[in-house]
């Protein structure tokens, strides 16, 4: 469904691209998977796996190619940030990073391509194969689906409590979220305070993956929003020529600005997940 041809209007145009390839299991919508989150995830770890694997494989001592500097470059460049913020010993942080950071990165870098190229195509394979490409529905954008952020938030919550117990034991584990942040000396001090320390200790774990997810959500959903409304400019080009020789160079420009601002948002948001997750891991490997 393109701008120009998109039937139902402009809220129609938008619905349809609001709308997920959704595989449904049960009666209605019991358990839904966006399926076209799904695959996109997908491909950008294989994108991602393919780029460092053959990165390294091909990795020589002496001068390195383009893109081996470029991946030293970036790889360095977060170990670097992962040692001035993580105070506790784990080979797997720095590593972790990388991949959260590429990840995030290449899903909302999806937000790049052209609003109508991969659903139009998405669309004709529909007609081809003998369906109604009206209700052939495409997202390209993972990090645009609650569903994937709230995932990967919800692996950065165990992830946090897993180390939390690695590093400190039961113990002292459980003993913290009694005792801190507010401290009394004595047993009996300790005992009254537990409850407002184990209240404020459930909020500020529950805060973690909600804000985490919520906040690349809203980027990335309001970022997807603004691209199709720029594309909505010329929805009507159809029926009044003129108006399409109006708004095209508003269009084009618009497009551009939002398109070169956006590359940073996209970059941003990225690394914000990696530190906040980072910082996270290291908050939970500290000893109180």
């Amino acid at each position: 469904m393109s701008a120009e041809s998109g039937t139902g209007g402009v809220t129609g145009y938008i619905k349809h691209h609001l709308h997920h390839a959704q595989w449904n299991f049960g009666d209605g919508a019991f358990w839904t998977i966006n399926v076209d989150s799904v695959a996109f995830l997908l491909l950008a770890a294989v994108v991602f796996l393919t780029i460092f694997l053959s990165t390294a494989r091909k990795a020589t001592p002496g001068v390195p190619g383009k893109l081996q500097c470029a991946v030293e470059m970036f790889v360095t460049g977060i170990d670097g940030l992962v040692k001035e913020t993580f105070h506790g010993r784990s080979a797997y942080i720095a590593p972790l990073a990388v991949t959260i950071f590429a990840l995030v990165f290449l899903m909302n870098f999806m937000d790049m391509i052209p609003v109508d190229w991969l659903p139009a195509l998405w669309g004709k394979g529909a007609e081809l194969s003998g369906h109604d490409p009206e209700h052939a529905y495409l997202r390209v954008v993972p990090t645009a689906d609650l569903n994937t952020t709230l995932g990967m938030s919800l692996g950065v919550f165990f992830l946090i409590h897993w180390f939390g117990l690695k590093h400190k034991g039961l113990g002292l584990f459980v003993a913290e979220a009694f005792t801190a942040p507010f401290h009394a000396e004595g047993v009996v001090g300790k005992i009254l305070l537990a409850p407002a320390n184990l209240l404020l200790r459930v909020i500020e774990e529950l805060v973690r993956p909600l804000s985490l997810s919520l906040r690349l959500f809203g980027n990335m959903y309001a970022g997807e929003l603004i691209f199709i409304l720029i594309a909505v400019m010329t929805l009507g080009g159809a029926v009044n020529e003129a108006m399409t020789w109006m708004m095209a160079p508003v269009q084009f420009v618009a497009g551009f600005v939002w398109t070169a601002f956006h590359i940073l948002v996209i970059t941003l948001q990225a690394f914000i997940f990696m530190m906040l997750t980072v910082v996270y891991l290291s908050m939970a490997s500290e000893k109180h």
